[in-house]
């Protein structure tokens, strides 16, 4: 039974990659991970964008 569980685990991933765009100028300027089961809604930071050079809110984005 363990064994078929650990089997399940690593079919379906709970950490995923997910992109951060920033919202203004919409350039996806950072990579992050999340657990899917936590967080399930989008993330969003404020973090810094090298195209608008300032710091903008970030959501997340596939």
């Amino acid at each position: 039974r363990e064994r078929n569980y650990r089997i399940a685990l690593k079919e379906f991933p709970v950490r995923v990659n997910v992109t951060l765009t920033c919202t203004e100028c919409k350039q996806k300027n950072y990579m992050t991970t999340k657990n899917k089961r936590t967080t399930p809604d989008k993330l969003e930071f404020k973090k810094y964008c090298r195209f608008c050079k300032k710091h903008t809110p970030h959501k997340e984005t596939k």
